[in-house]
């Protein structure tokens, strides 16, 4: 982990860190996966199916909770703490704007890992986007309130779960998302860890394009699964995007 000059100077506020496990038995010496949420949602996202799924096939998986009205620099801190409190060195996995706090947390932990799901990387395209598909949600976070994601924005057509997981979202104040979507670029990765860009062409929150982009700037191309929405984690089919992951991980991490 790498402390730079403000984090003496001026150190993030402490706060309490929900942090949702399961565990695989028996532990097959895989790296422990720390999954990232993005705005409105907790760990409960990924407890729901991916946790307990990637601890069936032998990896400790982890989910972190983002604390309230938070900051990009504080979450990227939380990030890099739980991590480096894990037994192991981590995998990063954020989803939405949890993939842009990882690429953050990158260039302060080097981690063996990291998976981009349907990244947030850029913030006004994003916003543009959901001003379309739910414009009574996200015109108040262009001046000053809240941002209040919608089922239509983050599921696949016909998905039965969709109201019910939306109704589970928080809505996100207006300064996390100034922070979130509006920040710096992320710094040069600590490591040379490897990065997967996984993601939809049928998102209606990020673009084919801009999942494209993103995983041109690790060398590769994204990994699509047609036909879901932006919740990977959540959605009808997700099992699919999990298991993909996991076998890129036991393929590029096996010695």
């Amino acid at each position: 982990m790498i402390l730079r000059f403000e984090d003496w100077t001026d150190p993030v506020p402490p706060a309490r860190r929900e942090v949702l496990s399961a565990l695989p038995h028996p532990d097959e010496g895989h790296p422990p996966l720390l999954f990232v949420p993005s705005l409105g949602h907790g760990a409960w996202a990924f407890r729901e199916h991916w946790l307990g799924h990637a601890a069936s096939r032998g990896f400790a998986a982890y989910a972190l909770s983002p604390r309230e009205n938070g900051t990009l620099r504080a979450y990227v801190h939380d990030v890099v703490q739980a991590a480096a409190g894990l037994p192991r060195q981590a995998v990063l996995i954020g989803h939405g704007t949890g993939a842009r706090i990882v690429a953050h947390a990158l260039a302060r932990y080097p981690a063996r890992a990291a998976v981009l799901a349907a990244p947030v990387l850029q913030g006004w395209p994003v916003l543009g986007a959901a001003l379309r598909t739910n414009p009574l949600g996200t015109l108040p976070a262009l001046f000053g309130g809240g941002l209040r994601l919608r089922a239509r924005q983050l599921f696949s057509a016909g998905f039965a779960g969709a109201d019910a997981y939306a109704a589970r979202l928080a809505p996100t104040p207006a300064g996390v998302c100034r922070s979130l979507l509006t920040g710096p670029a992320p710094a040069r990765p600590a490591g040379a860890s490897p990065v997967l860009v996984v993601g939809s062409p049928d998102d209606r929150i990020v673009t084919h394009g801009a999942l494209d982009r993103a995983a041109a700037r690790h060398g590769g191309a994204p990994l699509l699964f047609p036909g879901m929405g932006h919740d990977l984690m959540l959605d009808a089919g997700w099992q699919e995007p999990i298991d993909a992951v996991l076998d890129w991980l036991v393929k590029e991490l096996s010695p």
